[in-house]
């Protein structure tokens, strides 16, 4: 059997990449670190680390053992939260991580009714991008990851499902994903077309000389899936996932882009005009791990999260953005 203790070991190489500092953060002598490591090597048969110069780095078993751990360590110390809070040793207390445009607009609300409906919650948050979130969920660091998956009504079979093994995950949030453009005089772009059912739509391949800005690689491949629908491949002249960023160089006359609800929510440039891509949704999902039912905490917040997202669709952007697009 796998010891708890040289797992933590491991894991701590792993985070800190060496064995030095993993000694100096778990508080160990350097001696006895090397001591775990060559234990556990021998419960598991397995070379887990290799010398690299005067340092060291994790074999490809020792990388794979270090996940695993990670997640195993993660769910003990849950665990261990969780029956301390059940039999009364601590308050409520929940983590939360959670992507940026959700953090500056569900999450602060969220947190604020929290704070005033249940005073002895402690809510901890964390910004961190979809795939980090669930790594860091599965690992027992948070209880709730907050992350998202766009979805095309006209071209995917289904809704997307944020499931992983071992996870579950509760729709917050079906929100538009907007074509955004310079605003002004200055700035004239091609007119937005009516649909079937007489509301404005974005016309993407009236676009297709212009730059584009894109961000990281999971979100810019929706882009040019969309582009790709359109009948033409984006020039991508610039990259950020800074979405008051990226507002600003499209005010700026340097691109345009494609953003969702929450981003035009969280802050939005005075200086560009945004309106609904047809059939484009991106699905915003609270993920939690394990089986049900939820700790009373984790279970509030999803509560809560759910009513502020309900509360405050952002859908209300679509009437603006037309209004915009009518009135300029």
């Amino acid at each position: 059997m796998l010891d708890v203790i040289r797992l933590r070991v491991l894991v701590a190489v792993a985070r800190y990449g060496s064995v030095t500092a993993a000694a100096r953060a778990l508080n160990y002598a350097q001696p006895s670190i090397s001591h775990h490591i060559a234990r556990l090597e021998a419960e598991t048969g397995a070379r887990l680390l290799q010398r690299v110069g005067r340092g060291v780095r994790l074999t490809d078993a020792g990388r794979l053992l270090a996940e695993r751990a990670e997640e195993i360590i993660g769910r003990l110390d849950a665990a261990e939260a969780e029956l301390a809070a059940h039999v009364g040793l601590r308050e409520g207390r929940v983590r939360l991580a959670a992507f940026p445009s959700a953090l500056g607009t569900i999450v602060p609300a969220a947190a604020a009714r929290l704070e005033a409906e249940t005073p002895g919650m402690d809510l901890m948050l964390t910004e961190a991008e979809p795939p980090e979130a669930v790594r860091m969920l599965r690992a027992g660091y948070v209880d709730v990851a907050l992350v998202f998956q766009h979805y095309q009504r006209d071209l995917d079979p289904e809704p997307p499902s944020p499931a992983e093994e071992g996870t579950r995950g509760r729709l917050l949030l079906d929100e538009p994903v907007c074509l955004v453009t310079a605003a002004g005089p200055a700035h004239r772009e091609p007119a937005p077309r009516d649909s079937h059912e007489g509301q404005l739509e974005a016309d993407l391949a009236a676009y297709a000389d212009h730059r584009w800005i894109a961000g990281c690689e999971r979100c810019r491949s929706y882009l040019i899936r969309q582009c790709s629908r359109a009948g033409f491949t984006p020039n991508v002249a610039f990259t950020t996932d800074d979405y008051v960023a990226v507002q600003a160089l499209v005010a700026a006359g340097l691109g345009v882009t494609t953003l969702p609800g929450l981003c035009l929510r969280a802050a939005r440039h005075p200086g560009i005009s945004a309106i609904a891509l047809p059939g484009a949704r991106r699905h915003v999902f609270a993920v939690t791990y394990g089986d049900p039912p939820d700790p009373p905490a984790t279970a509030r917040l999803l509560d809560v999260l759910a009513q502020v997202a309900g509360a405050s669709s952002a859908d209300h952007l679509l009437a603006s953005a037309t209004h915009a697009a009518v009135t300029r």
